[in-house]
């Protein structure tokens, strides 16, 4: 029997929105429950002091700096390659078994297991450089992280501009790397900053990578070849110890509140951008 292609149209429509709203729930329901217990937590003494008592009494000061410094020198070292690298792979090369090859291999590096990078930045960065646990090992380590998420968002972001745009710039008499930097990078910086900022998210959580490579000490770090916490580690450290559930669920809540803050700041300033184009 078949079915008229209305009910059929309902129904997908149905499944869909079921999926999405269920996604939501589930979403506002885990931001809510860690509000709700952490945000009671939060006040400015929390935020500016130095944790007592291995995180039992105190703020989380020192963890704010290493969340802030880690993702940031990751960020620094990953966006410029990432961004290099897929605009090569999109611009200056034709479609291989090389090609292949390498997107092949960015994929699989994206699937990895955090802690697998976390053993391969404390074998390299830690002990063969001599990096030891410090700001430098824990960054380079997130950027080997998340430098293959970069280069694929960047890619299909690239792809995405128009191939007329190519033809018009390149009939004026640009030069390749003319039309990348004035016309393909700029259409495409949307999806590159989604990528970025997909990045940052997955830095400011990280755990694992980070208790390998950067250490977990409580003091404010002078330079970047001194160990730090971030709030994530705080965070399982305070849990998985049974340290202070408390000043956990503050630190998660700060956690959250930050990367929100992160996400709709890289969403207001690209769609800012888009309408200034526009």
């Amino acid at each position: 029997m078949r079915i008229h292609p209305r009910y059929t149209q309902g129904g997908a429509v149905a499944v869909l929105g079921g999926a999405t709203i269920l996604t939501l729930m589930i979403l506002v329901f885990i931001i809510f429950f860690i509000l709700e217990k952490g945000l009671p937590v939060i006040n400015l003494n929390f935020l500016t002091s130095n944790p007592e008592d291995m995180g039992r009494a105190g703020g989380i000061f020192p963890t704010l700096i290493g969340t802030i410094l880690l993702p940031l020198l990751a960020i620094i070292i990953a966006t410029p390659l990432g961004i290099f690298t897929s605009v090569y792979l999109s611009e200056y090369t034709k479609e291989t078994k090389v090609t292949k090859v390498i997107r092949f291999g960015t994929d699989c590096l994206a699937g990895i297991p955090s802690i697998i990078f976390g053993l391969f930045g404390y074998i390299f960065f830690v002990i063969t450089l001599g990096f030891g646990w410090s700001i430098i090992s824990g960054g380079l380590t997130l950027a080997v992280m998340i430098l293959p998420t970069i280069i694929r968002t960047s890619e299909e972001a690239i792809k995405s501009v128009p191939k007329s745009y190519r033809e018009v710039s390149f009939s004026l008499g640009a030069t390749s790397w003319q039309t990348v930097k004035k016309v393909i990078l700029p259409n495409a910086l949307p999806g590159i900053v989604t990528g970025i900022m997909l990045s940052v998210g997955r830095s400011i959580g990280e755990t694992a990578a980070v208790i390998f490579t950067a250490g977990s000490s409580l003091r404010i770090p002078s330079s970047v070849f001194d160990s730090t916490r971030t709030m994530a580690v705080h965070f399982y450290i305070l849990a998985r110890e049974g340290i202070s559930a408390e000043n956990a669920y503050g630190t998660a809540a700060t956690l959250i509140i930050a990367v929100l803050i992160v996400n709709l700041s890289a969403y207001w300033l690209m769609n800012r951008f888009i309408a200034k184009r526009s």
